[in-house]
């Protein structure tokens, strides 16, 4: 039987839980949460629905369900009404709309036709073949509709898997990819749409200026040759464009309804003007039109300048020259001085479109790619020129305008094939959006790359080299080539051409700003909230302001060839992420991916995916990289702003794959030791409104991880799952902000336990998961110890110190912790003190160095101190060191220490003495665990007027270096590395490889400093003395004192005062000390003992 997991899911405390009051995306109904039981109960009375009426809250009955799946509508314009429930937003009340008519023909089909062919095919495609020839535009053209394909398959399986709301695809990459790829690729869509506007303007000028009204130029072309009269046709087509452009945007800002109204008449244009070409294509192949091109030689002349293609004519009179003579002679009489190259050479004319049935096309299979200034010839035709001789009047003839090569065809061609999104961006305005999305979009490529396809080889067939390689007609007097070719008259592609490029204008000037105003909306870029507002009727008038201002930078490019490479790439961008998120999605198998459309496959998806990349290399190389630099940029902004939404996208499933694939791979082995690093479990305390008791341990993690390695930080809270879980919930949110304001990056965990103790030893255990898992604990020196309230804190980082010495972990104890620096703080100088005494694997050589990481830390100096004895050769010791630093590749000060062997003060036997006694006592009394506490306090508290009240004679006491068990010094191996372990020399007495890193912060006196490390032997006479020594004095007396102490505990004090002293003499002026910390005892009776020896 399967449970109910609703609540658990949702993040409810339990039963009686009201939740966070908003409903949820996956809850079709909203519940009263107010009702009574006895409203409950007449509510589903006679229902049979009794086993589940406590559920009711949570869960709705089925036939709600499925009543509120019949009525959802699918709304067409806008995101706002998509993603309410989301936003939190209050929903605008809405007219009743008309139901969705529109079929997959008139839909989808024919605005995908109409977005696709445009002005490309008109002013571009028989330049193409020209240049690339039949074969190299074949296969630019079928590598671009071949994209196309694969992408709209891919697209078909996403529009298919469910709603597409306006936005098309940006939509779909950001339910799929997530934000940060939906926004990135969002953007370039919309930079690819709103220069697809400025492309469609420039050439609709480009066929007003040139092939309708040449005389409505501003600029005058006539009588200038050259660069100068390029600039001229540059600068007519800024001014008209920039006129054109804010017509348009006037058009769109009064209403969309007239552009739709047109949509009918741009499209109409389009049919007609593609039926006209292959109705002229059959006539050629039975009457070719009269066509003439004047050539000279083998090169073709500019019409302009002269009436008839010859160098002299035969008058009644006799042979008189023509305006051609003069064009190339110094007069116009027969014996004027010409140019060479025109007297070598004969004049002669040919047809410029032969017919299909010519046999043209064998000439014009194969390329022939210009630089900028070459003349435009003809294969075939004889032409004698002198090598040595300079060429003359090149401007009378037909030049390439800008150098040529097959990978700028590609990217002046690709934007003729774009516009595959213009069915899912209506699928709101669809009967059947699923089935008529793929099959309308896939129909709409299929015949628009049979178009492509056939006129590369009907224009090859039918239009002579020479024609097809003069971009604006120049040789041919101005005529547009294709509508030359077209039947009945020229002039239907003319027009037609120049309404749909018009009318394509006007649909990118729409569609850009919806797509902006859809992204804006999200939320995702904070910048761009300004422009999700808009008209009272929802029109993006902002929108629209920025889209007309891009736009207006195509226009200034002011060149087609320039302008449609640009688009071509963020165009491509878009359609290689559609890919990837199909074959992401397919790949990995997610619940929700249950496209309708079965016909795709994680194959196909990249294939057109390495397609669209490589067509983006071939288009531009440098736009390509531009490109991606900003789709990076865009990702890494909405990333580092915190992207708000969640749609369970397919990046975290990647996610999730790549992280099992590692943590498998992780429990193959353990880490080598050049791969260790401290992985940290940080053990955090909470008060009792869940606050953390200590911010600054996150940030010492912080400085010690720099953001690198694993990080996890634990607490425990005391109770039962069950009743509290929301002070667990309240916990994770404390930890989370402290860790977001601390910029520590890693995870969080909270362990309710009805002890303390047992939960952080949970967290030791437990935390992390597979081969990902700490090796490092971090927790605080505790607090007030000494106080008899609060000494459990003191048996509680006993046992801490003993779990992490038997799970082979570091421990790094830092004292106050309160002291320590913040992140924002920052040292100019000082030092970092090390203290190597025993040897624990190089883990306190690497504490320093991961801190001088920091920039709190950065520039402060490393000091290393070594303690040598008194047979020991201290000279031969540093000298080892500093290699062994040089080694290491550290750099830091060397010191070596050399600790006297000196007499056990009787302060060391009597504090001895005490905590033994102490152990002693307790244990005859028969104290209960809460009595034995606060007994251990108060003896704990006369100890040091018990001192001053013995006065014992002075004592000494043989001390042998090699029982100490803080004594290992020789390397350990590799894994012992790993483990942290002491060397193998050491005594059997386990010794924790711990470091407690204690701070001296320069702000404070030397006095001060010392309080903060270590207790200085001048403390003892502080403690106020007990107001009845004598009760105590009885229990002194219950066993032998001097006679019977354990000279190994006398040692460690002796040692731990000793070597206090030293510390607090060299590292006064430290800005933190790093040093080992002697193990937990075996015999539990010595905790007490294990405390003071390290804090004297």
């Amino acid at each position: 039987m399967l449970n109910n997991v609703t609540d658990g899911e949702e993040g409810d405390g339990g039963p009686n839980s009201q939740g966070d009051g908003n409903p949820k995306e996956s809850s079709p109904f909203i519940n009263s949460t107010g009702s009574s039981d006895v409203e409950k109960s007449q509510q589903y009375d006679g229902k049979n629905m009794a086993l589940f009426e406590e559920e009711m809250d949570t869960v709705p009955m089925v036939s709600s369900l499925l009543s509120s799946l019949a009525n959802y509508s699918n709304l067409t314009q806008g995101s706002k009404e998509h993603e309410e429930a989301e936003n939190n937003e209050e929903p605008r009340k809405k007219p009743a709309s008309q139901a969705p008519q529109l079929g997959t023909v008139m839909g989808v089909y024919f605005p995908c036709m109409q977005n696709i062919l445009g002005v490309i095919l008109f002013l571009r495609m028989t330049w193409l073949v020209g240049i690339g020839g039949v074969l190299g535009t074949f296969i630019i053209v079928f590598m671009c509709c071949s994209t196309t394909m694969l992408t709209a398959i891919s697209m078909s399986a996403i529009a298919t898997n469910g709603v597409v709301p306006a936005g098309g695809s940006y939509y779909m990459i950001s339910r799929s990819l997530g934000p940060e790829f939906g926004g990135a690729v969002g953007i370039c869509f919309y930079l690819g749409t709103t220069f697809a506007g400025a492309m469609y303007i420039l050439g609709c000028i480009e066929i007003l200026l040139i092939y309708i009204v040449p005389a409505a130029a501003i600029f005058k072309m006539e009588g200038l040759e050259g660069p100068e009269a390029e600039a001229a046709l540059l600068n007519n087509m800024r001014v008209y464009g920039t006129i054109v452009l804010s017509l348009m945007s006037l058009v769109v800002f009064v209403g969309v309804k007239y552009v739709n109204k047109l949509a009918l008449l741009f499209l109409a244009c389009v049919i007609f003007s593609i039926l006209a070409v292959y109705a002229g294509v059959i006539k050629s192949s039975v009457d070719p039109p009269f066509f003439p091109v004047c050539m000279l030689g083998n090169r073709s002349l500019l019409s302009k300048g002269f009436d008839v293609c010859a160098k002299t004519i035969e008058q009644a009179n006799g042979t008189v020259t023509t305006k051609l003579w003069k064009l190339f002679c110094d007069s116009e009489f027969l014996n004027a001085t010409c140019d060479e190259y025109f007297t070598n050479n004969n004049v002669s004319i040919i047809q410029g479109i032969p017919g299909v049935t010519s046999g043209i096309l064998a000439e014009n299979l194969f390329g022939t790619y210009l630089e900028k200034g070459d003349l435009v010839e003809k294969r075939g035709l004889p032409s004698y020129t002198d090598p040595d001789s300079p060429l003359t009047n090149l401007n009378r003839f037909v030049q390439a305008d800008i150098n040529t090569f097959w990978t700028l065809l590609v990217g002046i061609y690709f934007p003729s094939v774009t516009g595959i999104m213009a069915g899912s961006n209506r699928s709101g305005d669809l009967k059947d959006a699923q089935k008529s999305i793929p099959i309308g979009t896939i129909l709409a490529i299929t015949t628009t790359s049979f178009i492509y396809i056939s006129c590369v080889i009907l224009f090859g067939a039918c239009v002579e080299g020479v024609v097809l390689r003069d971009k604006f007609g120049e040789g041919v007097d101005g005529n547009l080539v294709i509508g030359t070719l077209a039947w009945p008259s020229p002039w239907v592609i003319v027009i037609g051409s120049f309404f749909s490029t018009c009318g394509a204008g006007l649909q990118s000037l729409t569609g850009a700003p919806r797509l902006l105003q859809a992204i804006a909306r999200d939320s995702i870029i904070p910048f761009l909230r300004v422009f999700g507002h808009g008209k009272a009727n929802g029109e993006p008038t902002w929108a629209l302001l920025l889209t007309a201002g891009i736009c207006e930078i195509g226009i200034i490019i002011a060149s087609l060839d320039a302008v449609a490479p640009i688009l071509s790439m963020f165009f491509l961008m878009c359609y290689m992420f559609v890919n990837l998120a199909c074959a992401l999605q397919t790949l990995l198998r997610t619940p929700n991916w249950r496209p309708r459309f079965k016909f795709y496959h994680w194959a196909l998806s990249f294939l057109g995916m390495s397609l669209c990349l490589t067509l983006m290399f071939l288009c531009s190389w440098y736009y390509a990289l531009v490109a991606m630099v900003i789709a990076g940029c865009i990702y890494k902004y909405i990333e580092f702003c915190g992207a708000e939404k969640e749609w369970g996208d397919g990046i975290r499933g990647i996610s999730l794959s790549a992280a099992r694939f590692a943590l498998m791979r992780l429990e193959e082995g353990p880490p080598h030791t050049k791969n260790w690093r401290p992985q940290i479990l940080v053990l955090v305390g909470v008060d009792a409104e869940q606050n953390v008791e200590q911010p600054r341990l996150l940030s010492l993690t912080n400085q010690l991880k720099a953001g690198k390695g694993l990080t996890m930080v634990g607490t425990s809270v005391e109770g039962t799952y069950l009743n509290n879980h929301p002070q667990a919930q309240k916990a994770e949110q404390s930890l989370k902000k402290l860790m977001e304001s601390e910029r520590l990056k890693g995870f969080y965990q909270v362990v309710i336990s009805s002890n303390l103790r047992d939960a952080t030893s949970h967290l030791i255990q437990a935390s992390g998961l597979g081969g990902l898992r700490h090796n490092t604990v971090l927790v605080s020196w505790p607090r007030n110890w000494k106080q008899a309230e609060e000494h459990h804190r003191m048996k509680n980082f006993i046992e801490i110190v003993r779990e992490t010495t038997a799970g082979h972990l570091a421990l790094l104890v830092p004292k106050n912790i309160s002291a320590y620096p913040s992140n924002g703080e920052r040292f100019t100088e000082g030092h970092i003190d090390v203290w190597w005494i025993v040897h624990d694997g190089g883990m306190l050589m690497l504490l320093p160095f991961l801190l001088r990481q920091h920039k709190v830390w950065r520039k402060c100096k490393m000091r290393i101190f070594t303690v040598a004895q008194m047979d020991d050769n201290s000279i031969q010791m540093k000298k080892d060191l500093m290699t062994f630093l040089y080694h290491l590749r550290l750099d830091a000060e060397v010191e070596v220490v050399e600790l006297q062997d000196s007499d056990i003060a009787a302060y060391t036997y009597e504090k001895t003495l005490v905590m033994e006694q102490r152990s002693q006592i307790l244990k005859e009394m028969h104290l209960t665990k809460n009595e034995r506490e606060r007994e251990i306090q108060s003896i704990t508290d006369v100890s040091r007027g018990s001192i001053r009240r013995k006065h014992p004679t002075t004592l000494r006491t043989q001390q042998s270096t090699g029982d100490e068990s803080a004594a290992g010094g020789a390397e350990g191996k590799p894994e012992e590395e790993v483990q942290l372990l002491q060397g193998k020399n050491a005594t059997p007495t386990p010794t924790s490889p711990t470091s407690p890193t204690v701070p001296t912060p320069g702000c404070t006196t030397p006095g001060e400093e010392v309080q903060m490390t270590w207790t200085d032997d001048g403390d003892k006479g502080k403690n106020p003395a007990v107001a009845h020594p004598d009760n105590i004095k009885d229990m002194f007396n219950m066993k032998p004192e001097w006679e019977t102490l354990n000279q190994t505990n006398v040692r460690r004090m002796h040692h731990a005062q000793k070597l206090n002293e030293v510390i607090v003499k060299k590292s006064q002026e430290a800005k933190l000390v790093l040093l080992n910390m002697p193990g937990p005892p075996k015999n539990r009776m010595g905790d007490e003992n294990c405390i003071l020896s390290v804090n004297p």
